[in-house]
């Protein structure tokens, strides 16, 4: 989805992951072709960073849910606990 003239980092929210991921590596694309005038690299790169955040967001929504399955002595599945990611 690319950024239609008058849309804000606000309607970034509304994103799913994938599609917020995907108009995020247009961005860098577009950028790292550096054939982008610097108005429009300036813009470009403030929609990029607020894809970034929501991305990042989402991300950690997602690991909050997951949970790692405790196993006993026995080897049987003794029950959940949240999962440490760090």
């Amino acid at each position: 989805m690319a950024q239609e003239q008058g849309e804000t980092p606000a309607d970034v929210s509304a994103m799913s992951f994938e599609d917020a991921l995907k108009e995020l590596e247009r961005i860098v694309g577009e950028l790292e072709k550096g054939q982008v005038p610097l108005e429009k690299s300036i813009r470009i790169y403030e929609r990029g960073e607020a894809l970034r955040r929501h991305c990042d967001k989402l991300l950690k929504q997602a690991e909050a849910k997951i949970e790692k399955i405790t196993v006993g002595a026995d080897g049987q599945a003794k029950g959940t606990e949240p999962l440490d990611v760090e």
